[in-house]
């Protein structure tokens, strides 16, 4: 009775432009699957919802069994954006993905389709829907600090940033040189505190963030069969036939240099399968750290039988706009990690 409830105030509160669902989560705990169920849920109440992609990997084309890009299948069930987009010589950054993922949002909702957005890129996932600005970068201003670094030293660079931005500074490690000189040349590029650019948990377009969370014994052993599948599935094939395509964006998606040295003869298949789970391992503890940040994800355990009920009872509740008082209030209470948003 409940679920009915839930499910009819969907349809008597839905806005008139269609709140962004986004299922977020570590690596191989579902999204896929429960993005495409919500929006079959969705459809059985007579709303249209279609998928998109917030996996910086999914984006290029090829590149299908080692990002477990969602199956040809899958798509024909419920339409998909943002995959198989570029090539893989090409480079996806997030400001570009920002502008195309806000594109995609914004056609889907004139179209009063509800955009479903499904990725385990953390970044990629808030800057389709956040309050999130990406300075561009200056090639010249950067080697002149870079060779500053090297002739002057780091330490006088970091404290040229905590004189120019201490709140910045107070925030970051002294010793990560990168991240030194990346605030500095922000501050030049935009004559901002480069603390001012920083990702903001404030939405700026309506949605509702669904984590998908599970034991770690759990996560590690679909790892495991994940990585032990995809060989089976052409992994190697897939490698050899794009690498002669494979830039330098692409070549760091986890596993792919992995079989390139495998197929190089530099290690075996039973070395390339523990490697490649082992780092898939440790992605996902990071994306977890990633995501726990952002106290707006309402958490659901991607093994309860009802989980497709209780993503639809957050939906309910989001559409009634039951979560948007706290969720405007977010940025106040969190802390902010200033070394999160790469160039």
């Amino acid at each position: 009775m409940a679920m009915r409830q839930s499910e009819e105030s969907i349809n008597e509160q839905l806005e008139e432009v269609p709140r962004v669902v986004s299922i977020v989560g570590p690596t191989a705990s579902g999204k896929t699957g429960l993005g495409i169920a919500v929006a079959q849920r969705l459809a059985q109440l007579g709303q249209c919802a279609e998928i998109v992609n917030a996996d910086a990997y999914q984006m290029y084309r090829g590149m299908d069994v080692g990002t477990a890009k969602a199956s040809a299948e899958e798509r024909a069930q419920v339409p998909h954006h943002l995959i198989d987009i570029i090539e893989p010589d090409d480079t996806m950054t997030v400001a570009r993905f920002q502008e195309l993922a806000r594109q995609t949002i914004a056609a889907l909702q004139a179209q009063g389709i509800r955009p479903i957005l499904v990725g385990g890129s953390g970044l990629y996932a808030r800057a389709a829907i956040d309050d999130i600005a990406f300075p561009g970068t200056d090639a010249h201003i950067r080697q002149q600090l870079e060779q500053r670094a090297q002739t002057e030293g780091p330490g006088v660079l970091f404290a040229e940033l905590k004189t120019k931005d201490p709140q910045a500074a107070a925030h970051m490690d002294s010793r990560n040189v990168r991240r030194t000189i990346r605030a500095l040349e922000v501050i030049a590029l935009t004559g901002q505190p480069f603390s001012a650019t920083l990702p903001r948990y404030r939405y700026v377009i309506p949605s509702v963030q669904i984590g998908l969370d599970l034991p770690r014994p759990e996560l590690d052993a679909r790892i495991d069969k994940r990585t032990q599948a995809m060989m089976h599935q052409g992994f190697v094939e897939e490698v050899e036939r794009i690498r002669p395509r494979l830039g330098a964006t692409a070549s760091r998606a986890l596993g792919y240099q992995q079989v390139i040295d495998y197929v190089d003869g530099l290690r075996d298949m039973d070395e390339t399968i523990a490697d490649i789970a082992q780092k898939t391992k440790r992605l996902a503890r990071k994306q977890m750290g990633w995501f726990g940040r952002d106290p707006r994800i309402h958490w659901l355990n991607a093994l309860n039988p009802k989980l497709v009920d209780n993503a639809m009872a957050i939906i309910a509740n989001a559409d009634a706009g039951r979560y948007d008082a706290i969720d405007a209030r977010a940025d106040e209470y969190v802390q902010h990690h200033l070394g999160a948003v790469q160039e």
